[in-house]
C-alpha cells in the first residue's frame, strides 16, 4: 500500500480566494497586476464585494428541500446553473487562454463569453462546442463592425453583447502595471527580472513554444493581420461614442444577420435601462465594468433590483461585478437577476491551474448556491425572491429613476 504525502499541494481549492492568492503566487507581477485592474481610487471595484457583504440570509432551521435545481434558461440557452462567462481581454494568464475557459464552460454546461480583444479567435472558442456569446465594443465605422458581426455570426455564436460603458479613466493610485505593446525578443530581455521569478508560468508557455500572445485577431481585418492590443486600443478610444440610436442601429443589424439575443452591456441607470428596451435589446448586463469604468459608480448588486423592477418581463437582467461565491449568486437571483457573470474568478483559476481551474470555480460557485438553496428552504432558484434576503435600508441605487412628477404623468 503506498501512502500519500498529506503535505503534498492540493491542485484543486476551496474558494476563489484561494484561487486568487495561487494566481497571485504563480503570476510575474504585470501580469497579476492586470488582473487586478480597477480605476483611479479603486472605489467602485471595492464596493462590488463589498456590497455583497452588506446583504443577509434569512434561513429555515427545518422543512429544507432534499433535491435542489439551479438548471436555468438564459437568453433561450439552457444552462446547468445561473454562472456564465463574462467576456474579457487578451488572457494571457495562461498559454490556451480563451480556449481552456470555453471548454470548461462547455464541460460545465454553461455559457461562454468572447470578448473581441480575447487572445484566441471566435472560430477557435467555438470549435470547443461552448455556447458563446460575441462581444463587441462601439469601434471602428460601421462597415468595419458589420464584418466583425458578420465573422462572429459565420462561427457559430449564440448572441452579441454590446458593452459600451467605458469612459477610458486613467491612473490608478495603486500604480498601473507595465503592459509591453507586443512580445518580442527586445521585451523578453527587459521584463525578465520580472519574469524569471515565476518559472513555473514561464516553463507552462514554454513546453507549449509560445509566447504571452498580446493581439486582438477578432479585430483582425479580412485577409490581414491582427492589431496588436494597443492597436486594437487606439481604434476604440479614437472612434466617436455611440447614441441611443447607433445602439438601435447594432441592434438591427445583429438581428438581420444573426436573429439570436442581444444583449447591452454596462447599465447602471434605470432611464438607460428603459431607453435600452425602447431600442429592442433582449437583454441588459446591470454592470459598473468589474470596477474598471467610472470610478465612484456603485456596487452593481446594488442596481440590480431597481433595474429588474423597471424594465419587468420585457428584457432578461444579468449582472457582474464582485462575485466571489455562490451565495453571491444567490443574492443577485433573489434581487432580480436571471443569472450572474463571472471576470476575476475565473481568470484567477485559469491562472492558477488552466481549464481544470476554470473548472474548479465553477464548482465552487454551484456548491455554494446549493448550500444557499438548502439553508432557505427552496427547491429551486426560480423559486428566490427579496424576502429570502435581509436588505439594509438604503442599499439600493436608484441610478436615473424618474421623478414622482414624470412619472405620475
Amino acid at each position: 500500500m503506498t501512502l500519500e504525502n498529506p503535505w503534498k499541494r492540493n491542485p484543486w481549492f476551496e474558494s476563489v480566494a484561494v484561487a486568487k492568492r495561487r494566481a497571485r503566487k504563480r503570476l510575474p507581477a504585470p501580469v497579476y497586476g492586470a488582473l487586478v485592474a480597477g480605476s483611479e481610487r479603486g472605489q467602485t471595484i471595492d464596493d462590488n464585494e463589498a456590497a455583497f457583504r452588506e446583504v443577509g440570509f434569512a434561513p429555515h432551521v427545518a422543512g429544507q428541500r432534499p433535491e435542489r435545481s439551479m438548471a436555468t434558461t438564459v437568453l433561450g440557452q439552457d444552462v446547468s446553473l445561473p454562472v456564465l462567462i463574462s467576456p474579457t481581454g487578451v488572457q494571457a494568464v495562461h498559454p490556451e487562454g480563451e480556449v481552456a475557459v470555453a471548454r470548461a464552460a462547455a464541460a460545465r454546461a454553461t455559457v461562454m463569453g468572447l470578448s473581441n480583444f480575447a487572445s484566441k479567435s471566435v472560430e477557435e472558442v467555438t470549435a470547443t462546442g461552448a455556447p458563446t456569446f460575441f462581444q463587441m465594443y462601439w469601434t471602428g465605422d460601421r462597415d468595419v463592425m458589420i464584418q466583425r458581426m458578420r465573422r462572429a455570426h459565420a462561427a457559430g455564436v449564440i448572441g452579441l453583447i454590446a458593452t459600451l460603458d467605458w469612459s477610458f479613466s486613467m491612473g490608478r493610485d495603486w500604480g498601473s502595471p507595465e503592459i509591453p505593446e507586443k512580445v518580442d525578443l527586445k521585451t523578453m530581455v527587459r521584463m525578465a527580472p520580472k519574469v524569471v521569478t515565476k518559472p513555473r508560468w514561464l516553463y507552462e508557455f514554454g513546453r507549449t513554444g509560445q509566447i504571452p500572445d498580446l493581439t486582438a485577431p477578432n479585430l483582425a481585418p479580412p485577409g490581414g493581420a491582427a492589431p496588436t492590443f494597443f492597436g486594437a486600443y487606439h481604434e476604440w478610444m479614437t472612434t466617436p461614442p455611440p447614441s441611443w440610436a447607433d445602439v438601435a442601429w447594432m441592434r438591427e443589424q445583429w438581428a438581420q444577420i444573426s436573429g439570436t439575443p442581444f444583449v447591452l452591456k454596462g447599465v447602471c441607470r434605470i432611464d438607460d435601462a428603459l431607453r435600452a428596451r425602447d431600442a429592442g435589446v433582449s437583454g441588459l448586463s446591470v454592470s459598473n465594468h468589474g470596477g474598471n469604468n467610472l470610478d465612484g459608480t456603485p456596487g452593481a448588486i446594488r442596481m440590480v433590483k431597481p433595474i429588474a423592477d423597471a424594465v419587468g418581463y420585457d428584457v432578461e437582467v444579468v449582472t457582474d461585478g464582485g462575485i466571489r461565491r455562490g451565495s453571491d449568486v444567490v443574492k443577485a437571483l433573489a434581487l432580480g437577476a436571471r443569472s450572474v457573470l463571472i471576470g476575476r474568478a475565473y481568470l484567477w483559476g485559469l491562472a492558477a491551474n488552466g481549464q481544470t481551474g476554470v473548472e474548479n470555480v465553477l464548482d465552487v460557485l454551484r456548491s455554494g448556491i446549493d448550500s444557499a438553496l438548502m439553508g432557505l428552504g427552496v427547491a429551486s432558484i426560480d423559486e428566490l425572491t427579496p424576502e429570502h434576503l435581509l436588505v439594509p435600508p438604503g442599499f439600493e441605487r436608484r441610478l436615473g429613476a424618474p421623478t414622482p412628477e414624470v412619472a405620475g404623468r
